[in-house]
C-alpha cells in the first residue's frame, strides 16, 4: 500500500524520466538556432545596416523635396534593397553553414554535444527559410514606419497637410503583403535552393561557391551544345524570380502595391510548391549524411 510519503519521494524520480524525454526534443534545436544567432552575426547585422543606410538616404530625398509628399516609390525601393538583402544573407549562409564549422574544425567540438545531425541540419535550414524571411519583414516594417514618420514631420514643419499620408498610403496593407509574398516566394518557393546550397556545404572540401553554381551552369550549357534548348535554364529562373502562383501583379510593380493580388489557393494547389519542398526535403536529408560521415577539413 502507497503511502503518501513514498509517493513524495517517488514522484520526482518519475519527474526526472519524463521531463528529459519532453525537454530533449525541444530544446537542442532551440540552442542550435541561438548557436547560429551567436556565431553568424551577418543574419541580424545585414538587413539592419541596410535600412539604416535606406532611412538615411530617405531623409536627405524628404528634406530636398520637402514641399511634396513623396508616396510609394521610396517605399518600393526600400522593400525591394531589403528582400535583396534576405536573399544574399540567405544564400551567403547557406553556402557557409555546414562547411565552415568543417574548415574551423569546430565540427569535432558540436558532435561531441548531444545534438543529432538531423537537429543540426534543419536548424541550420531554418535560418534561410524562416527566420532569416520573418526578421527581413519585421525590419521592412520598422523601416517603412520611420519613413512616414520622417516624411510626415518634414512636410509638417514646412506647413503642409501631413494627415494626407494616411488616405494616399495604408502601411498595413503593405504591411501584409510584404508578409505574404517573403513567406510565400522567399521562403517556400525558393526552399529548394536553400536545400541545395546546404548540401553543397556539406559535400564540398573547398571552393563551395563554384561547386554551387558550375553544376546548374554545365547543365545549361551542355543542354543547349546537345539539344540547342534551355528548359533548364527557364526553370532555374522561373524559380529564382517567384512565378506567378503566389501574386498576381501588374507588370513592373513591386508585390507590396495595392494593385497586386494575393492568390493562396491557386499558390497552395500548385504541383510546383509541393515538388519544389519534395526536393527540398532530399537535399536536407543528403546534407543530414553527409555531415554524419564528412570528418573536418
Amino acid at each position: 500500500m502507497n503511502t503518501p510519503s513514498s509517493a513524495m519521494t517517488e514522484s520526482p524520480l518519475e519527474r526526472q524520466r519524463i521531463m528529459p524525454a519532453a525537454i530533449s526534443a525541444t530544446r537542442p534545436f532551440y540552442w542550435s538556432l541561438r548557436r547560429e544567432f551567436w556565431e553568424i552575426r551577418s543574419i541580424y547585422i545585414a538587413p539592419l545596416a541596410a535600412a539604416a543606410l535606406i532611412l538615411f538616404g530617405f531623409l536627405i530625398s524628404a528634406l530636398a523635396h520637402r514641399k511634396r509628399l513623396m508616396v510609394d516609390e521610396p517605399y518600393d525601393f526600400a522593400a525591394g534593397m531589403l528582400m535583396l538583402t534576405q536573399i544574399l544573407v540567405g544564400f551567403f549562409y547557406s553556402l557557409e553553414a555546414l562547411h565552415g564549422e568543417r574548415r574551423d574544425r569546430s565540427i569535432l567540438f558540436w558532435k561531441s554535444l548531444p545534438v543529432s545531425d538531423l537537429t543540426t541540419v534543419f536548424s541550420k535550414a531554418t535560418i534561410p527559410i524562416v527566420i532569416v524571411p520573418l526578421l527581413t519583414w519585421a525590419v521592412t516594417a520598422i523601416t517603412m514606419i520611420v519613413m512616414w514618420l520622417l516624411n510626415a514631420a518634414v512636410v509638417a514643419a514646412y506647413g503642409m497637410n501631413a494627415a494626407a499620408l494616411c488616405t494616399r498610403l495604408s502601411l498595413f496593407q503593405m504591411c501584409l503583403m510584404l508578409l505574404y509574398h517573403l513567406v510565400t516566394v522567399h521562403s517556400l518557393w525558393h526552399a529548394p535552393f536553400y536545400g541545395w546550397l546546404l548540401m553543397v556545404s556539406a559535400w564540398a572540401r573547398r571552393a563551395v561557391f563554384l561547386w554551387a553554381f558550375l553544376p546548374p551552369l554545365a547543365i545549361c550549357a551542355l543542354e543547349k551544345i546537345v539539344f540547342n534548348s534551355s528548359h533548364f535554364g527557364a526553370l532555374l529562373m522561373y524559380r529564382l524570380t517567384g512565378g506567378p502562383e503566389a501574386m498576381a501583379m501588374a507588370t513592373g510593380s513591386m508585390p507590396i502595391n495595392p494593385g497586386t493580388h494575393l492568390t493562396p489557393g491557386r499558390f497552395l494547389t500548385t504541383p510546383g510548391l509541393w515538388i519544389g519542398l519534395a526536393i527540398t526535403a532530399a537535399f536536407l536529408i543528403a546534407a543530414v549524411r553527409l555531415r554524419r560521415y564528412r570528418g573536418p577539413i
